[in-house]
């Protein structure tokens, strides 16, 4: 999973929807963005869905562990 790579944009979005996750104020139009962009990033890269929505979470959310 950590072998595929993500644009600015995608991994912008993913930032600041677990940005507001964790303040709890996720809006649905974040949300919806997020998933939009997932989608169209697996289509473009033939790689599926899923796959690219929880690569995309761990460089985001454990990228810190990564660094580590």
């Amino acid at each position: 999973m950590s072998d595929i790579e993500f644009p600015d944009d995608l991994l912008d979005l993913e930032r600041a929807a677990w940005e507001e996750l964790q303040a709890g104020r996720l809006t649905v139009a974040t949300a919806t963005a997020v998933q939009d962009a997932i989608t169209a990033h697996a289509e473009a890269t033939g790689v599926s869905r899923y796959t690219v929505e929880m690569a995309l979470k761990k460089a985001v959310r454990h990228a810190e562990a990564a660094e580590g």
